[in-house]
């Protein structure tokens, strides 16, 4: 399949897991229905993002993998024949728990999961409480639409990761996403935030000649503990292997979009652009440490 509808699944998240959970099945109806042959869902699109507070009660939003939420998705995506990457809290074990985009094949079956590998621990995003750090590796997964190179929001800052997912013969990148602004910032400090963030996946997207899927959610999520929140920019985006931007939301609208991205533009540009070619790995070792002193 050369070329690809790609269904974005942009949303505002509640308390309410059941209602989270029948807007995301809307929303992968809505882009089927638009011709979509892969839906991608933003992060842990189950509840509101819980991360903003250290609660081992919160822990309880966890599921196993497969469970309730991959048995519902795979049921949708064999009655659609879509393939949808979806965002989870997975509970692997008591005390053992992972932030893992799964991903359900168009026949209904799990064709494979990704442990989100770069955890942050910042005002806001206190995920190293919740999240063990991902044990799979950079593997992109094989389903019936191609090879989805599948990485999780904190991820999309690393250059590595993508290039790992590039190198393992990844059709695409796809970022399961949820990012805000700190409500005090000015508008200037926001802008320059969203504008990183854009900016950095579509360099991903020209470094290694692959189109990026980038999903999103919106709204305010208020801060149990008082503090200011967090105003999620939306701004899910489709771009080319050029980074050119081919589908874009806005930053606080519900978006249930799709967008075409032709997959035989990648080799086109990997032949006059060849960086796999000209990649001097001989030099690279001292990429393997943290700090070169």
């Amino acid at each position: 399949m050369t070329e690809l509808t790609i269904g974005v699944v942009q949303h505002a998240c509640g308390a309410d897991i059941d209602a989270n959970l029948q807007k995301t099945l809307e929303g992968i109806r809505a882009t089927a229905s638009q011709g979509a042959n892969l839906v991608v869902l933003q992060e842990l699109h189950r509840s509101l993002y819980f991360c903003q507070q250290e609660n081992p009660n919160l822990f309880d939003l966890a599921e196993t993998i497969p469970g309730p939420s991959t048995d519902t998705l795979g049921a949708l995506a064999k009655e659609l024949g879509v393939v949808i990457v979806s965002s989870l809290f997975e509970r692997r074990a008591a005390g053992l728990y992972h932030n893992t985009a799964v991903v359900l094949d168009s026949d209904g079956s799990i064709a494979g999961k990704y442990r989100k590998m770069h955890i942050p621990d910042d005002p806001g995003y206190y995920e190293k409480f919740y999240f063990t750090p991902g044990d799979l590796g950079f593997t992109p997964i094989q389903t019936s639409v191609g090879k989805l190179g599948v990485l999780v929001c904190w991820d999309q800052w690393f250059p590595e990761a993508a290039r790992l997912m590039a190198m393992a013969g990844a059709d695409m990148l796809i970022y399961p996403t949820a990012i805000g602004w700190h409500p005090p910032d000015d508008d200037a400090e926001k802008q320059r935030q969203r504008d990183a963030w854009i900016t950095i996946q579509r360099a991903h997207a020209v470094a290694n000649g692959l189109p990026v899927i980038s999903v999103n959610r919106i709204g305010h999520e208020a801060d149990p503990n008082g503090g200011p929140g967090a105003d999620f920019w939306g701004s899910s985006f489709v771009a080319g292997p050029q980074g050119e931007i081919l589908w874009q939301a806005d930053s606080e609208s519900e978006s249930f979009a799709t967008v075409k991205v032709d997959l035989a533009c990648g080799e086109d540009v990997r032949r006059i652009w060849p960086y796999l070619r000209d990649r001097r790995v001989d030099h690279y070792t001292d990429l393997t440490k943290l700090y070169r002193d």
